[in-house]
């Protein structure tokens, strides 16, 4: 695998400069799959890094007791940390079978905080999220203590996960919003109608997760067997009829990747690079050769009929099953409306 030159990116126009291509880090500890072993997950971490990766994301709810930030933090004791854009999430207080339940008060800000501090093994987080939104606590309320902490210097910049343009406006008059983190891919459009277009007014940079749609354009292996233990198995676009009728969209993505000399996960991941400046997907994978494959994205390059070929092969409106399923629906962006500060006319 030849070298790729990873470019550089400015998230937003406040300051912060990530590589071109994050990396999630969900997914070693197990979500889709069985979570990876410490020694496989550092090796895969620090590879990544080798190949021009700089920007890791995480949270404090992934993994089993917090297994994922330990890991990243373990990974990150061997490499130079002035290097990496290190990102983490608070906000999810725990995931039931029935519900998830979110915290948004001062208070819970500032001990998530120190404790992903200590577990990460690092003095400052770069890009620290708030990763599902509160609705019984007044936005302003949780901005003001993230505020603090930049004022501290325990958080670099501010980003929000899952929030409509009404939070993401109130959020950002309290202290500038770096990033907006949402699901976006050839799959899942809905940003593009609102978020989209109040982060360009605003400057904030966006981050997708799940920009291949999940995996689903990861090959006919993906499509064909999701693993037993994975949450895909029940999830919507990944099941029963569905699954049938999304799979003309894998084949047509396909067809149009062979035309561009790359593969199909490669052509969905640059759609994403491609959707304007400071977009910076984050798709995570346990295995090295996905890795280099979701790296040689970066290379793949599309003008403007390009991209509106491959848009138009995947119509948003025909993709079977929602996007989310389940407890998680509550707690999306549709949902995250705060109410206003006491002090509020």
């Amino acid at each position: 695998m030849g070298e790729v030159d990873m470019p550089r990116v400015k998230l937003g126009s406040y300051g912060l400069e990530v590589s071109k291509l994050g990396y999630g880090c969900m997914g070693l500890s197990g979500i889709y799959n069985s979570p990876v072993s410490e020694e496989d997950g550092i090796a895969i971490i620090k590879y990544a890094y080798s190949r021009g990766i700089t920007f890791f994301d995480t949270s404090d709810i992934y993994g089993v007791d917090h297994a994922n930030e330990i890991l990243v933090g373990k990974a990150l004791k061997q490499l130079p940390r002035e290097k990496i854009e290190l990102a983490t999430k608070f906000g999810i207080a725990k995931i039931e079978p029935t519900q998830v339940v979110v915290k948004g008060t001062p208070e819970y800000v500032r001990s998530c905080c120190e404790a992903s501090l200590k577990r990460l093994g690092v003095d400052y987080i770069d890009l620290y999220y708030v990763h599902r939104i509160d609705t019984s606590v007044p936005i302003e309320e949780t901005m003001g203590e993230l505020k603090k902490l930049v004022e501290e210097g325990k958080i670099k910049f501010i980003g929000l996960s899952e929030a409509n343009p009404n939070t993401i406006r109130r959020a950002h008059a309290v202290h500038p919003i770096t990033a907006v983190q949402m699901e976006y891919s050839l799959f899942t459009r809905d940003i593009e109608e609102e978020i989209i277009p109040v982060c360009r007014e605003l400057g904030i940079g966006i981050v997708p997760y799940a920009p291949t749609a999940r995996g689903f354009f990861g090959g006919k292996a993906t499509v064909e067997s999701v693993p037993a233990n994975s949450f895909l198995k029940s999830h919507p676009r990944f099941t029963g009829l569905n699954l049938e009728q999304n799979k003309i969209f894998y084949t047509r993505i396909e067809a149009l990747a062979k035309k561009h000399g790359c593969t199909p996960i490669q052509l969905a991941l640059t759609w994403v690079l491609h959707q304007g400046n400071g977009v910076v997907p984050i798709p995570g994978t346990t295995k090295i050769k996905n890795l280099d494959e979701n790296i040689g994205a970066v290379r793949v390059k599309l003008d403007e009929d390009g991209l509106k070929e491959i848009s138009d092969a995947v119509p948003v409106n025909e993709v079977a099953g929602a996007r989310i399923y389940g407890s998680l629906i509550n707690v999306s962006y549709k949902f995250s409306d705060t109410p206003l500060p006491k002090d509020a006319k």
